[in-house]
C-alpha cells in the first residue's frame, strides 16, 4: 500500500539557551549551528527523499514565516502556516492536521521539530517509513523514543511495554503505558536503570482522521474547534481557521492528548539524535583538538581544555582556563561554565527585571527576508 505522506516541521521556537547567537527574531532553528545550513534547512532537507516539497508544512507565527519564506524557497507558500497567536502545539498541530485532514483524510502526518540534529539520515529515513506503515496499518498515534544516554531531568520520558507490540520494516514498536513529567534526579537514575523508559523526543505520527478520533474522544474540549477548523479549510476560508484556532485551549500536545489517548505506540529511535538544546551540546557536534576545546573561529588554547568558543571572524585567546562556554557577537559577549549553560535563558529574564540592554538584546537586529506571511489558511 503506498502512503501519502506529509510532514510537518514546527518552526516556531524560541531558541533562548543559545543567547546571545539567538534572538527572538532569529531563535536556534534558523542558525546554522551545526553545519553549513540552518537547523531548519538541515531538518527539510533530510526528509526530501522520502517526501516531496509538495507535501512538507511548516508552522510558526508571522514573523518567523517570513524568513521560513527566504530558507526554503522550493517549498509551497500556502504550505507555510502562520500561528494567529502563541497557544503552544495543540492548536498548532490541529490547524496543520485539519489542513491536511481536508485534502486527504487518510494522509499520514509525520510531526517534527526543525531543530533537532539527526546523524544517521538513512536509519532516520528508514525508521520514519516504518512508523508512517505502523501508523496507517494499525491506526495509532506513534512516538519516538529516544534510548536515555544518561539520566536526564530536562527531558520527560515515556514508559513502554516491555514486551514489543509487534514489528515493522525491521523495527520493534511497542505500546505506551505511560508519559512522565520531568523528573527529579533520583527518579530518573530509576528511568535509566528500567530500561523501558525513553526520553520523549517530540516527534509524532499519525494518520490525519485517526488523529480526528483520538482528538473527539480523549480530548472533546478541542472537537468543536477541530470542525469549525476543518469546515473552514474545505471552504478555503483562511480568517475562519485563524478564528477557529484561537478558541482552542493553549496545551502541548502531550498534555492535550498524547498522555489521555488509547493506542499510542512508541518506536526506540535508532539514528543518532540530539536535541542541540544547549551550548554544550555542541562539543558532542563541533570538532575538537587534543584537549577538547571546541570553536568555531581561530583560537590559541595554552593550558586551557574542555572549552567551548564562537567568535567566528576573529581570534580568541584562551589561557589557563578549563570548561567554560564563550560566546562573542556584535552586541554580547557570554561566558559562563559549562554545567551552567542551562541558565543562560535566566539572562534574557534578568535583563528584563534589570531593564538593561537595548531591544537589539531580546529580538536581534532585524530578521533577513521581506514580504507578507502567508496565513493559516493560504
Amino acid at each position: 500500500m503506498k502512503l501519502d505522506i506529509r510532514a510537518v516541521v514546527m518552526a516556531g521556537g524560541s531558541g533562548t539557551r543559545f543567547w546571545p547567537l539567538s534572538r527572538a527574531n532569529r531563535p536556534k532553528q534558523f542558525l546554522p549551528v551545526t553545519g553549513r545550513r540552518s537547523m531548519l534547512e538541515e531538518t527539510v532537507a533530510r526528509l526530501r527523499p522520502l517526501v516531496p516539497p509538495r507535501h512538507i508544512y511548516t508552522v510558526a507565527d508571522a514573523a518567523k514565516t517570513q524568513t521560513i519564506v527566504r530558507l526554503l524557497p522550493r517549498l509551497h507558500l500556502r504550505n507555510m502556516l502562520v500561528e494567529p497567536e502563541g497557544r503552544n502545539t495543540a492548536p498548532s498541530l490541529i490547524l496543520v492536521t485539519a489542513r491536511i485532514h481536508a485534502e486527504n483524510p487518510a494522509a499520514v502526518v509525520v510531526v517534527l521539530p526543525s531543530d533537532h540534529l539527526i546523524r544517521d539520515v538513512p536509519v532516520f529515513l528508514r525508521q520514519l517509513e516504518a512508523g508512517c506503515r505502523t501508523a496507517a496499518e494499525r491506526r495509532a498515534l506513534v512516538t519516538f523514543g529516544i534510548p536515555p544516554a544518561f539520566p536526564s531531568t530536562g527531558y520527560g520520558y515515556i514508559r513502554a511495554s516491555a514486551k514489543p507490540a509487534g514489528r515493522t520494516g525491521g523495527f520493534l514498536f511497542h505500546e505506551v503505558e505511560s508519559f512522565e513529567e520531568k523528573p527529579p534526579l533520583k527518579k530518573a537514575r530509576k528511568f535509566v536503570r528500567a530500561k523501558n523508559y525513553t526520553w520523549n523526543s517530540g516527534m509524532f505520527i499519525w494518520r490525519a482522521d485517526v488523529f480526528a478520533e483520538k482528538l473527539k474522544t480523549h480530548a472533546p474540549a478541542y472537537a468543536p474547534g477541530w470542525d469549525r477548523m476543518l469546515a473552514a479549510f474545505r471552504k478555503k476560508r483562511r480568517r475562519a481557521a485563524a478564528a477557529a484556532f484561537k478558541t482552542l485551549p493553549a496545551k502541548s500536545i502531550d498534555y492535550a492528548l498524547m498522555e489521555k489517548a488509547s493506542g499510542v505506540l512508541v518506536f526506540p529511535a535508532r539514528f543518532g539524535w540530539s536535541d542541540v538544546g544547549a551550548w554544550s551540546s555542541l562539543f558532542d557536534i563541533w570538532p575538537r583538538d587534543g584537549r577538547g576545546n571546541a570553536a568555531r573561529g581561530e583560537i590559541l588554547a595554552m593550558e586551557s581544555e574542555g572549552n567551548l568558543v564562537y567568535n567566528p571572524g576573529r581570534f580568541t585567546a584562551l589561557v589557563g582556563v578549563k570548561d567554560l562556554i564563550v560566546v562573542a557577537t556584535e552586541d554580547a559577549l557570554l561566558v559562563c561554565r559549562r554545567d551552567a549553560d542551562q541558565k543562560v535563558k535566566d539572562v534574557l529574564a534578568e535583563l528584563k527585571r534589570l531593564k538593561k540592554g537595548s531591544d537589539a538584546l531580546f529580538s536581534g537586529r532585524g530578521t533577513p527576508g521581506s514580504g507578507a506571511a502567508p496565513g493559516p489558511g493560504r
